[in-house]
């Protein structure tokens, strides 16, 4: 998949910007634009040194991130992606899919000419990583998947409830929401926030259930999940078994420690654990650890 080599920065965001979203507070970085794979995919970049690529949650934008943003850009250089439809990027004439999304990822990736990134993603976010190291493995260094279910039913009943009310009709009531104020302020085009919501309760409609794909990923992977999160930690455990953990003993000296890794992160829910600092604080170090 080839990407085209047009890339068109924002003029009133050349050099240094620094947007105020209400869902997360401010970012920091070179804001631009890039024609990737049929759609104008819009990207920050802060920090220096190996590349890691962002990707936030549904209805969300990179600033949902919040202090986790600069304190991951402290020892890498973050490049923060809004995905299709969200944030300053415009949706485009397609379904909204992890699969469309991942294969963005895939061309912005190849655009940017970066080496074997190492990939994060918060919900849907994380579902868009997900698929990423399962189509593009060689695009991928390490993977960190945030509150992200790889089964629809493991998600809470009450859960799967609200997904069902997600529609166009709800786009009124939903105005008074932090994801709506968020989207108001940066969208390219503000009124699509029905058709957005249209899209994503479809998406949400969709039965899915990757426990056959998961052990077939390639990258080392940190799974992340809050202990009161949208699913059960169990969930997260069983994540982790596929990937190869929870096997053995590790050994005194570490010999037998699987390449994968888990966190639950204590007291924190689906909403705040994307800028929870707990957040930051469990994946720089698996993300600084040397690749064997």
């Amino acid at each position: 998949m080839r990407s085209t080599s047009t890339e068109d920065t924002l003029p009133q965001q050349e050099g240094k910007r620094e947007a105020q979203g209400e869902w997360g507070g401010k970012t920091k970085g070179v804001g631009a634009y890039a024609d990737v794979n049929g759609i104008k995919l819009y990207y920050e970049t802060q920090g220096t040194g190996h590349p890691l690529v962002l990707l936030h949650g549904g209805l969300g934008a990179i600033s949902m991130f919040g202090p986790n943003l600069p304190a991951l850009a402290r020892g890498r250089q973050v490049v923060a992606v809004d995905l299709q439809g969200h944030g300053r990027t415009a949706d485009i004439d397609r379904p909204l899919s992890t699969e469309l999304m991942a294969d963005d990822i895939a061309a912005l990736i190849k655009h940017l000419k970066l080496e074997r990134p190492d990939v994060m993603g918060y919900s849907l976010g994380g579902g868009v990583a997900l698929l990423l190291a399962l189509r593009h493995p060689e695009l991928v260094g390490k993977l960190v998947v945030v509150s992200t279910p790889i089964r629809r039913d493991a998600f809470y009943p009450d859960i799967l409830a609200q997904q069902g009310q997600v529609t166009p009709a709800a786009a009124e009531a939903m105005k008074q929401t932090p994801m709506y104020q968020l989207y108001a302020s940066i969208a390219p085009r503000p009124e699509d926030w029905p058709r957005l919501l249209g899209k994503i309760g479809e998406a949400m409609k969709k039965d899915f259930d990757f426990s056959k794909e998961i052990p077939r990923i390639k990258a080392r992977t940190m799974v992340v999940a809050g202990d009161a999160d949208i699913f059960p930690p169990a969930h997260a455990v069983e994540v982790f078994g596929l990937l190869g953990g929870g096997k053995r003993d590790g050994g005194w000296d570490g010999s037998g420690r699987p390449k994968s890794q888990l966190a639950i992160l204590p007291g924190l829910t689906h909403y705040a654990i994307g800028s929870a600092p707990a957040l930051a604080s469990a994946v720089i170090p698996f993300l600084d650890e040397p690749t064997p």
